[in-house]
This record gives C-alpha cells, structure tokens and sequence, in this order.
C-alpha cells in the first residue's frame, strides 16, 4: 500500500488519469447527463453526480498506471538480482 501511495501522486501518473478523465468523463457525462444540461437541470446533486463521472475515470487511470509502474519496478528489481 505504501509503494501504491508513493506512486500515484507522480506526474506522470496524474496528467494521464487527468487525460483520460477528461475524455471519457466528457463522454459519460455527456451519455448520462447531457440531456438535463441542455435542459438547464444543474442543481448540486446533480453537479456532484457529474464530479463523481469524471472521478471515476481518473480513479481506474490512477490504478492502471500504478499497477503497470508497480510490476515494472518488481521485474527491474528481480532482473537485477538475477543479473548479480
């Protein structure tokens, strides 16, 4: 847990959970809300509904990268210890 939070707050990882929250979040919330923003229906619950789409991208972006940063760093660390 403690290597997970070491990496997910690095740059790397957070400007492509931010790319790709930015595009599908903009296409999911088009899908589920794009018809009661047309309509000018934007109250609060509705704004948090909307902040929790685009979350939920960046959260599965944040974990995809983690865990292929994760598995890189064990492979380097064994092919090091094979190579010594």
């Amino acid at each position: 847990m403690r290597l997970w939070l070491e990496l997910a707050p690095e740059r790397s990882v957070v400007r492509r959970a931010l790319r790709v929250a930015a595009v599908v979040g903009a296409v999911l919330v088009t899908i589920n809300h794009g018809d009661a923003l047309l309509a000018g229906d934007v109250s609060a619950g509705r704004l948090v509904r909307i902040l929790l789409t685009v979350a939920v991208p960046y959260c599965v972006a944040t974990y995809s990268s983690v865990a292929a940063l994760r598995t890189e760093r064990r492979r380097n660390v064994r092919d090091e210890t094979v190579l010594n």
